[in-house]
């Protein structure tokens, strides 16, 4: 059975800090960054609940060097538009020290059902992360794959992690923004469903039920999308500069790659229950790739930094299909120099000034960005 790996594409989401140029607080953008965005790269650009917060999404991209242009390109656009208002941006996971208080909510019917519904855990829910889309060819093969790729979602988060800090403290965690979201219902590692069948049956008894008026308000770690052809994976926060999103946007890619090649020989990746993963994720949350996950398998604590190794070995059959070796690559620097939050912190430690970690934050918005 040979594979078509071009069925993988990417799509890539993105939420930004809207900063004050002098403060680096959180500042409201009146929605005229979106306005200004949509003039020149149309819906690829749009408001959030929060009025200091834009989400950005590429096109469905063909490869990783096609995403990597268009988060580029994002990234470079929005961050044109924000200066021209006075404004600066950034990519952290939470806000080192802005208040939730203070941050205006967005007049929209959808922003206001949630409010409506969820109260103070939505008014408080002031976080950034990444949504990264793998093409499947059925919804069938997507279920399957979702199943399959769990066990690595803390794995890659544990790389992604970039929100240390909360209203001005330091929180003891490399990734807060998670602990924030979890007040939200629905979140969190999903449970494997046996078939799609038995996915599309537990939404519509939601939607019957009136616990949500569509599958969008199932805001998992990983789902299966309800609308495209398309395995969203959701529990990173947002990378503070474009290279480490495309490696992990490539490690995403490749995970599904590799599960369905297994399964072209007949064969799977041993799947474990929703509360073991959980304490993965937990553990990846709290310290990054600088802690032990658990290696289900062996029974034991291993390192995380040998685990994303093993991880990388595991995918290697497939990077060169896929053509995101040297993408992929990025994350053997992520390892060297740290995470997002592992810089934050090291800049607090210098400084023991949070608007110095906010500047810090700003100035990396571009890096990368050709």
């Amino acid at each position: 059975m040979s594979i078509n790996y071009k069925t993988f594409t990417l799509g890539v989401e993105e939420e930004y800090m809207v900063l004050d140029k002098e403060t680096f607080e959180l500042k409201s953008h009146e929605q005229k960054i979106v306005q200004e965005g949509q003039k020149i790269i149309k819906d690829k650009v749009k408001a959030e609940m929060h009025q200091a917060v834009v989400e950005v999404g590429t096109d469905i991209c063909q490869d990783i060097d096609e995403a990597y242009k268009d988060v580029a390109l994002l990234r470079k656009t929005i961050a044109d538009i924000a200066g021209t208002l006075d404004l600066a941006l950034g990519a952290s996971g939470t806000h080192p020290f802005s208040h939730w208080e203070k941050q205006l909510i967005t007049d929209h019917i959808r922003y206001n059902e949630i409010v409506n519904e969820l109260q103070e855990a939505a008014r408080s829910n002031l976080i950034f992360g990444l949504h990264v889309h793998v093409g499947m060819e059925s919804r069938e093969l997507a279920n399957h794959i979702a199943n399959s790729t769990r066990y690595f979602l803390p794995h890659i988060f544990a790389l992604s992690t970039n929100s240390p800090f909360w209203e001005g403290r330091t929180t003891g965690y490399k990734s807060y923004r998670t602990k924030v979201f979890d007040k939200f219902p629905r979140t969190g590692i999903p449970d494997a469903f046996d078939s799609i069948e038995a996915y599309d049956n537990y939404v519509k008894m939601l939607i019957k039920t009136n616990c949500i008026d569509n599958a969008k308000k199932i805001w998992w770690d990983l789902r299966v999308h309800p609308f495209f052809n398309t395995v969203e994976f959701r529990i990173c926060d947002i990378p503070m500069t474009v290279n480490e999103t495309i490696a992990i946007a490539a490690l995403f890619q490749a995970v599904c790659a590799r599960i369905y090649m297994l399964r072209s020989k007949n064969m799977n990746y041993i799947q474990y229950s929703r509360p073991l993963i959980n304490e993965n994720k937990w553990r990846a949350s709290r310290y990054g790739i600088d802690g032990y996950l658990i290696d289900f398998g062996k029974e034991e604590e291993v390192n995380t930094r040998a685990l994303i190794y093993e991880l990388l070995d595991f995918l290697d059959p497939v990077l060169d299909h896929l053509g995101s070796r040297h993408r992929i690559e990025y994350v053997h620097k992520i390892l060297e120099r740290g995470t997002g939050a592992d810089r934050q912190l090291a800049v607090f430690e210098t400084t023991k000034n949070l608007t110095d970690v906010g500047r810090y934050i700003s100035g990396c918005f571009l890096e990368g960005v050709e």
